[in-house]
């Protein structure tokens, strides 16, 4: 399957929502990736849910929701009003992980977990055949335009290994420092998923540079 291009709406000019919603729409893009930060488990605060509300009354492909939130399981429901299609929580903020993955499955989502870049791959052995998307995170969450972190080429590699071992149906996603040189070794190692932000909408064509991680090989 080829591998997919989330661009993250963190790095939106959120004075023309609209504009840059139709741009991804435009583009060869494949989902929206909607970064949920609470000032608690990450040092920075995004947007809630009227800003996921009115980007996706005007998406025409799947809103890719990743939570950087402690406590994600009380909001579940609410995330699925408002549209997420994937919904990612964070393996650091949930003490009972299987719990919350089933919660999003009955809500009617797909289930994804987020890992920090110092938390193993292993600790998802036994939850690895349940979900949907895992998502390796290469900086620290919190802000975009990070360096990449080059060990997350090696987490891609071994969680595409645990996939396999166990039959699983996982996508890999990997967040952060995505470039033109980065997605070429990410993609080699397995990765399905690509999320870019900075590098595709600090571009002076953003279109162009989605087609071109789309073109990666």
């Amino acid at each position: 399957m080829p591998h997919l291009i989330s661009p993250s709406i963190l790095s939106f000019d959120f004075a023309n929502i609209q504009r840059d919603v139709e741009l991804i729409n435009s583009s060869s893009a494949d989902w929206f990736h909607v970064d949920v930060m609470d000032g608690v488990f990450v040092p920075n605060i995004s947007f809630g849910f009227p800003v996921i509300d009115a980007v996706k009354r005007h998406a025409k492909k799947p809103l890719d929701v990743h939570l950087m939130i402690q406590n994600p399981d009380q909001y579940i429901l609410e995330f699925k009003k408002v549209g997420a299609d994937i919904l990612t929580v964070h393996y650091e903020a949930c003490p009972h992980l299987h719990r919350t993955i089933q919660a999003i499955k009955e809500a009617g989502m797909k289930a994804g977990v987020a890992l920090n870049p110092h938390t193993p791959v292993s600790v998802l052995e036994n939850v690895i055949s349940d979900l949907d998307l895992v998502l390796i995170m290469s900086v620290n969450p919190g802000f975009g335009g990070q360096k990449f972190i080059q060990n997350a080429v090696n987490k891609v590699a071994t969680t595409k290994k645990m996939i396999t071992d166990n039959n699983a149906t996982a996508l890999i996603e990997v967040d952060g420092g995505v470039n033109a040189q980065t997605a070429v070794d990410l993609i080699r190692a397995g990765a399905d998923v690509l999320v870019a932000g900075s590098f595709v909408f600090n571009s002076s064509n953003p279109v162009q540079i989605i087609a071109d991680l789309k073109a990666v090989r």
